[in-house]
Parts: structure tokens; sequence; C-alpha cells
């Protein structure tokens, strides 16, 4: 072999350091990217999640303060801004279900001051394969109209003045309400009573 032919270990088609470097670094870059995306997809639906839940609370807390402070004056003005905001089931049957709030409050001719104190999400834990978020909830008669619905639990006091001039009586109120989300609006879809 002359001295003068190339040789191919020298020039062929063999792969370079600078070659191999490249193509990890690429493969770093494009890892690193999707996982960028992924934390970014992930960030974006936790920050949705907790206006969602936010604003959940919020009306369930606004709700209960309109019911809490009902007066023998305003009784039918907050009647009316209370159905104004339920849906479903319990804006069917609102007068029934409102009823024994209506006659207490027009049989006492009570003054009364009310203040929600906490507001929560209700969550239930169950153990499910592979851990994944919250269960599902459970089915309902909303489902046809809301896109979602919470439960949410909220304790508040009021003082109750009656006309009587009888010593002011507190109440403490626990009400769990389901919080449907009806075109991006969060309305009361159940009230209950917690004793």
């Amino acid at each position: 072999m002359p001295d003068d032919e190339p040789d191919d270990t020298e020039h062929g088609s063999a792969i370079s350091g600078y070659g191999i470097g490249s193509a990890v670094a690429g493969v770093i870059a494009i890892a690193a990217v999707v996982l960028a995306g992924l934390i970014w997809t992930q960030h974006h639906g936790d920050a949705a999640e907790l206006r969602y839940r936010t604003q959940a609370m919020e009306a369930a807390a606004d709700w209960t303060s309109v019911l809490i402070n009902m007066n023998k004056d305003t009784v039918d003005a907050s009647l009316a801004q209370l159905h104004e905001g339920t849906v479903g089931q319990l804006n069917a049957d609102f007068d029934t279900s409102i009823k024994p709030y209506r006659e207490l409050v027009q049989k006492l001719q009570s003054r009364t001051t009310g203040q929600v104190e906490s507001v929560a999400i209700e969550y239930v834990h169950h153990d499910r394969p592979g851990g994944q978020g919250p269960p599902p909830p459970a089915a309902s008669d909303m489902s046809v109209f809301a896109s979602r619905t919470d439960t949410v639990m909220v304790v508040a006091t009021s003082v109750s003045e009656n006309a009587g001039n009888e010593k002011p009586q507190t109440v403490r109120w626990t009400l769990r309400l389901d919080v449907s989300d009806v075109d991006g609006k969060p309305m009361i879809s159940r009230l209950e009573s917690v004793r």
C-alpha cells in the first residue's frame, strides 16, 4: 500500500466524537423541551382547577350569606336572590326547600346579622389503583346541565334579635351545598343542613 493513499480509518464513515456529542445534546434538548411542556401543562391545569374551586367556594359563601342575613324587611328580596342562584332540583323545589327559613323569619319578625366563618371543598378520599387524583364525582341529576358538581361545606354564625326584645339568639350554621358549573357559572344545586 503506497503512503499517499488515504486510510479508511482516518477519514472513513466512522462518526466522530463531535457527532456523538451533538446527537446526545440533541436528545437531551428534546427531552428538556418535552419535560418543560409537561410541567407547564400540569401547572396550567392546577391553576385552572384552583381558580374553579375558589369560584365554587365564593358562590357558596355568597349564597349562604344571603340566607343567614335574611330579615323580616328583606325576606322577599333575599329569597328572590337565593332562587336566582339555584339550579336543578333545588331550583324546582325552591319554595318547599326554603319554606322553613321563610316561616321562621316571618314568625319571629327577627332582625338577623350573620357571618360566614369558613368555607371548604369537601373531598371523600378513596384509595384508587395507581393513586390517580380524586375519585370521580357521584352521578347526579345535574349531569345533564352542569359540567361538574362539587360539594362545599360552609360554617357560619348568625345572631337574631326578635321584635319582642327577647335575648338575641345565636344560631350556628353548618351547610353542605352542591355547587354546579352551568355554562361557566357556579350555581347552588343542593342544600343540606348538617347537624
